[in-house]
């Protein structure tokens, strides 16, 4: 069983963690309203005919809504990885208690799962 460089792994967590936050900031200061709001904005804009550039139009801001949410998400994972590390568990799968690989840390270093059970998971 080998030993897991939880410094690096904090490093690379906050790395991480930057970046997200950077984008989610990008993401907001493109469109600081709510979805609804700017659909309703297009909307007023528009012809009551104009359905198909309606759709065009908000297409793109739901896009950035989702990648939004992804991004929450990915920050709520990262912070739990860290709070792990804080805790002496990270490495350590949630679910099964075995140790997680160092090869999957790397791929995924919020990863709470050990492969097995992150298979499981995903229904595969």
């Amino acid at each position: 069983m080998s030993t897991i460089d939880t410094a690096h792994f904090r490093d690379v967590l906050l790395e991480e963690r930057a970046r997200v936050v950077s984008a989610l900031a990008g993401l907001r200061d493109e469109h600081p309203g709510s979805l609804e709001d700017e659909t309703e904005e297009v909307n007023a804009s528009l012809d009551s005919d104009d359905l198909a550039e309606t759709a065009s139009a908000t297409l793109g801001r739901e896009i950035d809504y989702t990648l939004g949410e992804n991004s929450e998400q990915v920050l709520a994972d990262i912070d739990a990885a860290l709070a792990r590390i804080e805790a002496g568990t990270y490495g350590t799968c949630t679910n099964c208690s075995k140790q997680i690989s160092v090869a999957r840390l790397e791929a995924h270093p919020s990863a709470s799962l050990c492969i097995d059970c992150a298979r499981k998971a995903e229904g595969g």
